[in-house]
């Protein structure tokens, strides 16, 4: 079964990597709504090769997957384009598609910290993706839509004295995947750094569910009853994709997910990655319990939005051929992501929440002089 998911979802990369270039020169229909409110996109990924002195690396066996290529795609460029311009020119790219938005004004792009070994310093052998925070945070600068998301190992020898620079930095939360990090929420050595983020007020978003976008993971790592210890240390937790993929002991991980957050105010739920075609059916879970709409936010997982995995012919059974051909039409991929989770009812206040709980500030002019 899982072998014959995993088929599917390469299937779909591969009909995204053909459908890109007919997408851009798409007829564009105007959205019919006008967002109410101010709409930041809380999961928003970048990438890099190490150009440009980034500092970013992937390792051999990633860089070397056809899934390398397709992400690449997907933020549509080449990695001829990132020798040339730099790792930078993604970041670039993100901010001028925001400003191509009618309804999404800014974006936290996310950092990607690696694992780290028993010395407390990174292990370039076991780490697959790496993307500094510096890197993120120097370039979300120069962009007046774009925010701060860094990312930190706890396991870290410097890891608190990271968190405070961090957090004087402009970050808006750390982001953690913790099943590739190989980060155990449940790790009682974590508590000095819970109580960090905590007195910083500084939200943890990090992966609940399984993990298919690497090449190995360790799945029990995003079981989201791990995410007791920092709960009850009062950090303000955001499940990302709502533990919408995957089992643990038997029992479907949003429903262990959705137990706990009716039990913590403190534990948020994004609805990144939802409208997917391997996740079909969950954003409709999500949005199934009232209960929940006050703690759910919105997020895309850019650049997945980008791809097969993400058309609204997937939904065609919910929403009608005629509006998913509509939603089909528009170019820019967060008007058009905003539009299809209309059509799927996801009200206004989620759509507006990323502004008011995790963003401190926007990066004024004045600010963003390198």
């Amino acid at each position: 079964m899982k072998k014959a998911k995993a088929a599917l979802i390469l299937v779909l990369f591969f009909v995204c990597a053909t459908m890109s270039a007919a997408q851009q020169a798409a007829p564009v229909e105007k959205p019919q709504q006008q967002a109410e409110a101010t709409i930041i996109d809380m999961h928003c990924h970048t990438a890099g090769a190490g150009y440009g002195g980034s500092g970013c690396f992937i390792s051999k066996k990633m860089r070397d997957s056809i899934k390398f290529k397709i992400y690449l795609n997907s933020f549509g460029v080449t990695l001829k384009d990132l020798q040339e311009q730099g790792d930078g020119l993604i970041i670039k790219k993100i901010s001028d598609q925001l400003h191509a938005s009618q309804y999404v004004k800014g974006a936290v792009v996310l950092a990607m910290d690696g694992v780290i070994g028993p010395d407390g310093s990174l292990d370039k052998e076991a780490t697959e993706i790496y993307i500094p925070g510096e890197f993120v945070r120097d370039e979300v600068k120069k962009y007046d839509n774009l925010y701060y998301g860094a990312s930190i190992n706890p396991y870290r020898r410097d890891a608190i004295e990271r968190l405070r620079q961090a957090a004087a930095d402009g970050a808006v939360l750390v982001k953690w995947l913790p099943s590739i990090m190989m980060i155990d929420p449940t790790d009682t050595r974590l508590m000095p750094f819970y109580k960090e983020m905590a007195r910083l007020g500084m939200p943890l978003l990090t992966h609940t569910g399984d993990e298919a976008s690497f090449t190995k993971a360790r799945n029990e790592y995003a079981d989201p009853m791990r995410l007791l210890l920092p709960l009850k240390l009062g950090v303000t937790v955001i499940a990302a994709h709502m533990a919408s993929l995957g089992k643990t002991q038997g029992q479907d991980n949003m429903v262990r997910l959705t137990a706990l957050m009716k039990r913590y105010p403190n534990l948020y739920a994004d609805i990144s990655a939802l409208t997917q075609a391997n996740r079909l059916g969950s954003l409709s879970r999500a949005l199934s319990d009232s209960q929940l709409h006050n703690q759910l936010l919105y997020g895309t997982d850019y650049p997945l939005i980008n791809t097969a995995l993400c058309l609204p012919w997937v939904h065609v059974k919910t929403i009608g051929i005629r509006e998913a051909r509509r939603i089909r039409l528009i170019q820019n991929p967060w008007d058009r992501d905003v539009e299809l989770k209309r059509a799927l009812g996801v009200p206004e206040q989620i759509f507006a929440r990323p502004a008011t709980l995790i963003m401190k500030r926007p990066y004024a002019a004045k600010d963003n002089a390198p």
